[in-house]
């Protein structure tokens, strides 16, 4: 089975939820785990991302080399995808 890799700030954006939202997300996590091309491939910059939907906010992850799912960022659908961008953008 896959591991889940939760960033820090991506941990804290979770715990900061609605707790009814807070559930669907960790429900939607585990789903993830179970079927890791769950999610929408993603396009152009953000090639090699997948993106899931709940409700108005979107899961962005990526599988690893390992075949792990990487968190990256959850958000709402408006912003988020800007939002990845700068972050693996900034990223060393």
């Amino acid at each position: 089975m896959p591991k889940l890799i939760v960033p820090d700030d991506v941990a804290a954006c979770i715990r900061n939820l609605h707790p009814h939202l807070k559930k669907k997300v960790r429900s939607s996590l585990k789903y993830i785990l179970d079927d890791t091309h769950a999610g929408k491939a993603l396009l152009d910059e953000l090639a090699g991302f997948r993106s899931f939907r709940v409700s108005r906010f979107r899961i962005i992850y990526r599988i690893t080399a390992k075949n792990d799912v990487e968190l990256i960022a959850i958000g709402p659908r408006e912003s988020i995808y800007e939002e990845t961008y700068r972050i693996i953008r900034n990223r060393p």
